[in-house]
């Protein structure tokens, strides 16, 4: 559900693109999996997204792109294949002034996730717990810290009122702005499409889904199809 924030930001970068998501809800979380259980998972739904003739894939999960991201590139051949960390990592490198760069991760933060999830966006639990996961950071003096988990933009206002001197990267945005500039310089820019399809598939349909990726978008999924893979 994490990679939804991807889709947003893809959404308000990239209007005129059709998109694709695949969310794998029955077999979450990926980061306590071997590196070959999540490379198997991950070609299986590469294989999926190609099947639904896609131009460019991206990498909506910080497991998925640490793991399995050089053997997707590989099997995508050409097609240009975007990742979170990569685009997060960039725009830190440029932003940073005194070198400090910090990441949070969904292991470094696991309290964050649930409290996203249940939309406590904005309550005093989640702001407690993000300035204890912030004091550390904080103490070495960061200016510039990445929301690395795919849960974390949702808070960006919430971390930002905690840690007032220090530079958010959210890796949605960039990896929407790294989409861009990619299909651009590929040709592969829509620029005829005023009513874009977007089509959300996953692996089980929770109760909570809808509810829970419809706060992660900011608007509603019209369209939610179940699929197995392998």
């Amino acid at each position: 559900v994490g990679g939804l924030t991807n889709v947003r930001a893809l959404m308000e970068r990239l209007p005129m693109e059709n998109i694709i998501y695949f969310g794998d809800t029955a077999r979450v979380p990926y980061g306590t999996k071997s590196r070959a259980t999540i490379e198997t998972f991950a070609m299986q739904i590469v294989d999926f997204l190609l099947e639904n003739d896609v131009k460019a894939l991206v990498i909506a999960c910080n497991t998925i792109a640490a793991v399995a991201g050089q053997k997707i590139r590989q099997k995508a051949g050409n097609m240009p294949v975007l990742d979170v960390i990569s685009a997060g990592a960039e725009a830190a490198l440029q932003t940073t002034k005194n070198n400090r760069i910090s990441i949070s991760g969904t292991q470094a933060a696991p309290l964050l996730v649930p409290l996203v999830e249940e939309g406590w966006l904005d309550h005093e639990v989640t702001r407690l717990t993000v300035r204890e996961y912030l004091k550390p950071l904080l103490a070495d003096d960061i200016d510039t810290l990445v929301l690395g988990c795919t849960h974390f933009p949702l808070l960006k206002p919430l971390i930002g009122r905690e840690a007032q001197n220090v530079t958010l990267v959210d890796s949605a945005i960039t990896t929407a702005e790294a989409t861009a500039k990619a299909l651009a310089q590929a040709g592969l820019l829509n620029t005829e499409n005023d009513n874009p399809d977007y089509r959300f598939y996953v692996s089980d349909i929770p109760l909570r889904f809808r509810t829970i990726g419809e706060r992660f978008l900011g608007r509603s999924m019209e369209q939610i199809e179940m699929v197995t893979l392998g």
